[in-house]
């Protein structure tokens, strides 16, 4: 286990692996601790010094008194800039909301991926009304299960057969652990506001993964995100929804490689 300071004086742990340049993976909320990347590090390790990040709150990582999502922001520039040459970063989903801000922080990247970020736009319902509610009940009441089910299920749309898979994977229990986290980032996004204008000379060579089955709020996300990005481009995985790098890890991969391969 390896340690950076985020700017308020927060730990921020994470694995590394591999050899190569620096590319740092950032999780979502449904799990927010290196098991997401379980499948993949393998991989991707082979051709990258891997950072397999625990967000603020989960795992190793330390918190803050009071809980702002700018200090994720601040917390994954952090990692970028402690990587000593310039890095890749992954962002999935709220993940990917903390990597895009955060690329406004650092002068040390080289690409970007972020696969489906949960961006709130006008007029798209992120959060189906009183599903935050019936989460906080579910906790309130002890099961945390329930949280990341109603998370999957009625947030993310994820089918069944994929939540039965990841019930059945060895990482449940940890993700389990960490859903209380769940409900401050659903609320911290809630107020989030996308400014398209504030990444208007954000040049760095941006990959938006989108899964071909996704819902229509998903990909109305990822096109505002590739529309305010002067360098991105959309590459769809079919058959796929929120979680290709447990689903389809080999073409989660290949989609990965080709484009940080790229010269540029």
């Amino acid at each position: 286990m390896e340690y950076v300071l985020s700017p308020d004086g927060t730990r921020i742990a994470y694995h590394r692996r591999g050899a190569g340049a620096p590319l740092i993976l950032i999780p979502g909320s449904g799990t927010a601790n290196p098991v997401a990347w379980t499948d993949v590090v393998p991989a991707l390790a082979e051709h990258f010094t891997v950072y397999a990040v625990y967000r603020r709150g989960r795992g190793e990582s330390g918190d803050g008194p009071t809980y702002a999502i700018e200090r994720e922001f601040e917390d994954v520039a952090a990692i970028v800039d402690s990587a000593g040459e310039p890095a890749a970063l992954l962002g999935h989903s709220f993940g990917g909301l903390c990597a895009l801000e955060a690329a406004l922080l650092t002068r040390n990247l080289r690409k970007l991926i972020l696969y489906e970020p949960a961006i709130p736009l006008p007029g798209v319902v992120l959060y189906p009304e009183g599903v935050i509610d019936r989460m906080q009940a579910l906790l309130d009441a002890g099961d945390r299960e329930g949280v990341l089910i109603t998370l999957y299920r009625d947030v993310v749309q994820m089918p069944p057969h994929e939540i039965e898979q990841l019930k059945a994977s060895p990482a449940w229990p940890e993700r389990v652990a960490s859903a209380h986290n769940v409900l401050r980032e659903a609320r911290a996004e809630e107020q989030y506001t996308f400014s398209a204008q504030q990444f208007k000379d954000l040049h760095t060579p941006t990959l938006l993964l989108l899964g071909g089955e996704s819902p229509r709020f998903i990909k109305k996300a990822t096109e505002a995100v590739d529309t305010a990005l002067p360098n991105s481009r959309i590459a769809v995985m079919p058959g796929q929804q929120h979680m290709a790098m447990y689903t389809a890890p080999d073409l989660f991969v290949h989609e990965m490689l080709s484009f940080l391969n790229e010269p540029g």
